[in-house]
């Protein structure tokens, strides 16, 4: 979509030579003489940026600012000032201005430069609040995932390497965040206005994965009906983030190593040399020396990917941050349910803090999206459905022996006696929900 550009001047010549250059770099543009007009039309009108002359007789250039801020507080300004009021030019861009320019303009290229520059310093201020919006709905926020002692290193070293352009291992094991740590260092290194392409390798063939790393032409395999680019050219400029790296085939890696060596490849069926300009962050949750003793994965690959290496402690370990993040999901799953949550009650507490949570971050949010469905506003222990090995609180189905005839009685309720619904929500199987019916005589 074309940028919208508004030029107020009241003096016509330069009105016009602002215009033509403008229109010529495919801008849409319309033109004010005065302050006043320029006001109607910014009221009237969708704009992204305004160009405004400091001095016009009826309202200068920083009242129209003032004044059109009230009216649309996200659009953009560059004022124009003559070359020996550099002073008021500042002043401009206290009460809101993002540049100026000085008259008589050296060139057009200063022109293009500047309106450029502000453009696209505002589209990637868009794109980073975008993605911060996404991850909210899809991660907690960062400073809940940093939180505690054993989460200071973690955070320092992101801090240390996010500027950087080094490759990043993260390892751990699965469900503590890895993808959130390497989102966040994207978001904070200088490539965050470009792409962050993720690539879970797991799920994927071999034949996939290349299809999807490195793109494919067309008729390069059965069903390759036209030319596609892989995440490698998707995220050029930017950041790839490449899940579960421990898992990509032997004959893939070769591919891999000599993309990240040389920062080039060929799609799948081509012959063509494409380059790209892309950071990679790695996780996985195997051990990868490991998996080079047992050949599975290549030692030169390992050092190409492991220049900074960032262990993720599992939620075991973050003990400060597993209530918070508990009451975070809550209030998450309350709200996408429409159910009232009034907080956990001091045995649910406790049984959170207890738990050793082996399936970690991802774990805790199955769980307590459950017994946001199962309770009524405060959650209880029975809701939490935890399974304490070897504990006499705890049955071999992970039901609370204590409490699970009362949990069973309510979540039949609340599904109308569907019993297969009632056994999914209790992570029983229907057979087991049929026998527990029966010994506890439920009607």
């Amino acid at each position: 979509m074309r940028h919208r550009i508004l030029i107020v001047d009241d003096d016509k010549a330069m009105q016009s030579f602002l215009s033509t250059i403008l229109r010529d770099d495919g801008y849409a543009v319309e033109e004010a003489g005065n302050g006043r007009e320029g006001l109607a039309k910014i009221e009237s009108g969708d704009f992204d940026l305004v160009i405004t002359d400091l001095r016009m007789p009826d309202m200068s250039g920083i009242d129209l600012i003032q004044s059109g801020q009230e009216k649309k507080p996200d659009l953009l300004w560059i004022i124009i000032t003559a070359y020996g009021s550099i002073g008021n030019a500042v002043e401009a861009m206290k009460v809101g201005a993002s540049d100026y320019l000085t008259k008589p303009l050296q060139s057009p290229e200063e022109l293009r430069h500047v309106v450029g520059r502000v453009l696209r310093e505002a589209d990637a201020q868009k794109r980073i609040s975008l993605m911060a919006e996404e991850l909210g709905k899809q991660y907690p926020p960062p400073e809940m995932v940093f939180m505690g002692r054993e989460m200071k290193e973690i955070h320092r070293l992101v801090e240390e390497v996010a500027p950087t352009t080094a490759t990043v291992l993260v390892t751990g094991p699965s469900g503590t965040g890895k993808e959130l740590i390497a989102r966040v260092i994207h978001q904070m290194s200088q490539r965050r206005p470009k792409p962050f392409v993720s690539v879970h390798c797991a799920a994927l063939t071999e034949t996939l994965l290349e299809s999807e790393l490195f793109g494919h032409e067309r008729g390069a395999f059965t069903g390759a009906v036209a030319m596609r680019k892989g995440r490698f050219e998707m995220a050029d400029g930017g950041t790839l983030f490449l899940d579960e790296v421990g898992e990509i085939p032997l004959a893939t890696q070769v591919k891999l190593l000599r993309v990240i060596q040389e920062r080039e490849f060929e799609r799948v069926g081509g012959s063509k040399l494409i380059s790209v300009d892309v950071r990679i962050i790695a996780s996985t949750n195997r051990d990868l020396k490991t998996e080079i003793e047992a050949g599975r994965f290549r030692e030169d690959l390992f050092y190409r990917l492991n220049v900074f290496p960032i262990i993720m402690p599992a939620l075991s370990q973050r003990s400060e941050a597993i209530l918070p993040l508990a009451e975070y999901f809550a209030r998450k799953f309350a709200s996408a349910f429409a159910k009232r949550f009034s907080g956990f009650t001091p045995d649910a507490q406790s049984a959170i803090r207890k738990y050793t949570w082996p399936g970690n971050i991802r774990e805790l949010q199955n769980i307590i999206e459950r017994a946001v469905i199962l309770s009524s506003g405060e959650i209880d222990i029975m809701h939490l459905n935890l399974d304490f090995p070897g504990d006499s609180v705890g049955s071999s189905d992970g039901l609370l022996s204590a409490t699970e005839r009362e949990t069973i009685e309510k979540t039949l309720k609340e599904v109308g006696g569907n019993r297969k619904r009632a056994a999914q929500i209790l992570g029983i199987s229907l057979r087991t929900l049929q026998y527990r019916i029966k010994e506890y005589d439920i009607n």
